[in-house]
């Protein structure tokens, strides 16, 4: 009854999933980690509603029919600013991102519906629902302010990546000149005050020596929102293998993402794709692998080429042999574990009883 139900609110599917793909999506919310459609609504000049993202749009790779189509459950949606933006300017930018958000949730209310909690996910996901989550792109976006970190916090921000494509005063980045070799003493604050919100610690696009510093002093699991293997393909956006190793004791997920350079130096498809989540499952285990598209922010491969496609990838986890319990952990039940741990962790440190 849960496939028929499901079936029901997906509508007419083009070229319809074998019935364990389909049966598997129901169960298990997939939740992408990155999603940067807000950015592009911006760049478009449009307001939310005359994106007619309920019609589809084919400029861009994330649409209402095709999160259908392709069984999405959850997704945090990017409130990325560039890094060139600093100071107040990449507050106020960060700030009407998670405004328009929230406005994607109103606008197409019989669709999307916004999600604080791992509970609010999957309340959402059971009433046929895509749970919208918002991420924050980089420390510049609190301009090095504890403030305005609660201030995001309590805007509804969930996550947040220490350091987008270039360093900031307290964390280096994976693409800039190492200064600090890891963290600050503000930079400690910044993760100590995060697990103290539970606000989840995301180390995509930070530098090595960060990752290790920040898996150092977390109390929370982390993520990487949308990072793959290093040693299957070797690419500073892409995480070490002892650092999986200390992902294992965090407890936290790398969530793989599409972005073609991060996968492969050439030809890259969902089989290379996949090929990053086997790796992750050796070194780390099967409890810290995740999904984290990067759709409309660079990511897109050949059977991943939008959102409608994600199903893809279940398929070639079964093809490898994948359980159907470890699929559904890496479709979203991993990084819905992370985020109950992060919100229990956060009510130990203010004192509070767990829910």
């Amino acid at each position: 009854m849960i496939v028929i139900a499901f079936l029901a609110i997906l509508g007419p599917v083009q070229g319809a999933w074998p019935d364990r793909v389909v049966r598997l999506h129901s169960e298990a919310p997939l939740i992408d980690g990155h999603n940067d459609l807000p950015w592009e609504i911006r760049k478009a000049g449009l307001s939310v509603s005359a994106m007619q993202l309920d019609r589809g749009r084919t400029s861009v790779l994330t649409d209402i029919p095709r999160l259908r189509r392709g069984m999405v459950g959850g997704v945090f949606w990017s409130v990325y600013v560039p890094a060139t933006q600093t100071g107040d300017t990449a507050v106020r930018t960060t700030r009407e991102q998670i405004e328009r958000v929230k406005q994607m949730a109103t606008v197409y209310s019989k669709d999307f519906e916004m999600a604080y909690t791992a509970d609010d996910v999957m309340r959402i996901f059971k009433s046929r629902k895509i749970a919208c989550l918002i991420g924050m792109e980089g420390g510049h976006s609190i301009n090095s302010s504890l403030a305005t970190l609660r201030d995001m916090y309590a805007r509804g921000a969930r996550y947040m990546t220490l350091t987008h494509s270039r360093n900031v005063p307290w964390a280096d980045s994976a693409t800039d000149t190492a200064r600090l070799r890891g963290l600050s003493s503000l930079g400690v604050q910044v993760v100590e005050e995060m697990n103290r919100l539970g606000m989840i610690v995301d180390l995509s696009h930070v530098s090595a020596d960060t990752m290790r510093h920040t898996l150092r002093v977390t109390k929370a699991p982390v993520i990487f929102s949308h990072s793959n293997a290093r040693a299957i393909r070797d690419h500073a956006r892409n995480v070490p293998d002892d650092v999986l190793r200390l992902l294992k004791s965090n407890g936290g997920v790398v969530m793989v993402t599409f972005v073609r350079s991060f996968v492969a130096s050439s030809a890259p498809d969902v089989r290379k794709l996949a090929d990053h989540i086997d790796h992750i499952r050796k070194v780390a285990g099967i409890d810290h692998v995740g999904i984290g598209s990067d759709f409309d922010g660079g990511g897109s491969l050949p059977g991943l080429e939008d959102v409608s496609k994600f199903p893809n990838l279940t398929l070639e986890l079964i093809r490898r042999g994948y359980s159907d319990e470890d699929i559904r952990k890496v479709l979203g039940l991993n990084v819905i574990r992370v985020m109950r741990q992060v919100e229990s962790v956060a009510a130990k440190l203010q004192g509070k009883a767990a829910a």
